[in-house]
């Protein structure tokens, strides 16, 4: 019989009453709920935020039915209760009626769960007049989730962020000096602003994104995986008995702490309900201001990205720098850190989201975004492995066909040792650009099973030319003890047909 994977449903309630597959994280839940007051936790979209703020509500309004089983059950006084004020920002229609209004609407319907009116006729005197009558009832538990979903909505709208940045400073500024009233906050979204000035405001308040305790307050540990999800890894295992690595390849390797390691849960219930291994996590966003400012950057090779560790936790509005926002948007993880965890090096988490995301990029580049790529790549793959130089090079015309005509008019090469970095970085093959050797540095080398390529490229030059440096600087000499044929491909792109115009190709 089927078991039912809670797939897309944030309701604590709606999961264990009916009978779906949930991940005991009432430990950790307790350990945070006992050991502080003020918090903030930054993960990507669709990690388990919202599940997680949904359990600590029913586990303040007394919900003891919905916990039998569970970890917290026997250890929780179920006789205590306190209000709760909860606010979704993900949920609230701010494109339909604007920020303000969606704002008071859901005041207001905190003040109605709780049984309370306000009367304030604005935002900021309006939560300050809810949080002070609920507290009436025992100390307040706030919960507000996904608070910079307004933001990053319209990351690509600055006049709207600057508008949205405002009247969210206004609504986050009544929380410190409502102090007394308030057991429990916190505060969960995707990225840190610099610049909403919440955090500089609530000094009190504990980033816990990098914190050792807790790496796996969301997501799903290898542990877990295999001891809630053991039914299913049995069934799979009789026809592949390698599938636990490759679940781990293609959906692991999240970590905030390089302590603990998590599995992107939206992508594993999805593989689990139907087990096939496709890009889960990556379908339900489409992140084209990320890619728009990739490509506004020329920065096309994130894998190894070094960033300080103090930046991992901010991302300036009006000054983007894609490696924080990578990393808080769930494309990049840290690999390591220097020996004083100053200096991080982020790279992809998992096959999942590398293979996705070089596939956006590469379409982005060719302005072809949200189409994909793939179809040319595995032509491409085929090609590199075979040695095909000539379909290798059907294909090349095939991706650089849909390249805007501007480009062509640049003067540079540059579009396309990109395009073909992306493309062969695709296939799985080794590709690396700019690779110096004792005389001067190769435009692209490529590695696969039986060949290495060493591609220079020319925008309106001659093949000759091209092929003639890869021998006079020597590009492939450093592997000349290496088995695998060697061969040098000069290729040259006219900006005038906007295809290959002539290549030539040579084993060394």
């Amino acid at each position: 019989m089927l078991r039912k994977y809670p797939i897309g449903i944030q309701s604590f309630r709606k999961i264990r009453q009916g009978g779906y597959v949930y991940i005991d994280k009432t430990k950790i839940i307790h350990q945070l709920v006992e050991t502080g007051q003020y918090y903030f936790l930054s993960r990507p979209r669709r990690f388990g935020k919202s599940l997680l703020v949904d359990t600590i509500e029913e586990l303040f309004t007394g919900s003891k039915e919905l916990f039998e089983g569970l970890w917290i059950h026997d250890k929780w006084d179920w006789t205590q209760t306190n209000p709760v004020i909860h606010f979704d920002f993900a949920k609230l229609p701010y494109k339909e009626v604007g920020l303000t209004e969606a704002i008071n609407r859901a005041i207001a319907i905190n003040a109605t769960n709780l049984g309370i009116e306000v009367t304030g006729d604005n935002i900021k005197d309006c939560f300050r007049e809810l949080i002070e009558k609920a507290s009436a009832k025992g100390q307040v538990v706030i919960l507000i989730d996904e608070y910079d979903k307004p933001i990053i909505d319209f990351l690509d709208e600055p006049e709207v962020v600057d508008i949205h940045r405002s009247i969210l400073k206004s609504f986050y500024s009544i929380l410190k000096p409502s102090d007394d009233y308030i057991r429990l906050l916190l505060i969960t979204g995707v990225s840190q602003f610099s610049q909403v000035s919440i955090f500089s405001d609530l000094n009190n308040l504990n980033n816990i994104t990098l914190n050792t305790h807790y790496g796996g307050i969301v997501g799903i540990t290898q542990q877990e995986l295999e001891d809630n999800f053991a039914p299913e890894i049995i069934e799979l295992k009789k026809e592949n008995p390698d599938i636990l690595p490759q679940i781990k390849q293609w959906y692991n390797g999240y970590t905030w702490n390089m302590k603990t390691w998590v599995y992107n849960p939206f992508s594993v219930l999805n593989f689990m309900d139907d087990p096939i291994f496709d890009n889960y996590w990556y379908a339900t966003g489409t992140p084209t201001f990320l890619f728009k400012l990739l490509k506004k950057s020329k920065l096309f090779d994130v894998d190894g990205m070094r960033i300080g560790r103090s930046d991992l936790a901010t991302f300036d509005i009006s000054n983007a720098d894609p490696g924080p926002l990578l990393f808080q948007t769930g494309y990049l993880t840290i690999k390591k850190t220097s020996a004083d965890r100053k200096v991080i090096e982020l790279g992809y988490p998992n096959e999942e989201v590398k293979e996705s995301f070089l596939n956006g990029l590469l379409s982005t580049y060719r302005e072809i975004y949200p189409t994909g790529s793939m179809p040319v790549i595995s032509d491409v793959k085929e090609a590199l492995r075979n040695g095909d130089v000539p379909g290798l090079i059907t294909q090349l015309n095939s991706l650089i066909a849909t390249i805007p005509y501007d480009h062509w008019n640049a003067g540079t090469e540059s579009i396309f040792n990109v395009i073909i970095y992306l493309t062969f970085k695709l296939t799985g093959v080794d590709v690396y650009t700019e690779v110096h050797s004792a005389k001067g540095r190769s435009d692209v080398l490529v590695k696969t099973e039986r060949f290495i390529y060493a591609l220079e490229l020319k925008l309106d030059g001659t093949a000759e030319e091209a092929l003639q440096q890869i021998k006079d600087k020597g590009y492939l000499q450093p592997y000349a003890a290496d088995n695998r044929k060697k061969l040098a491909v000069g290729i040259t792109f006219s900006s005038e047909k906007r295809e290959v115009s002539t290549y030539m190709v040579e084993q060394c």
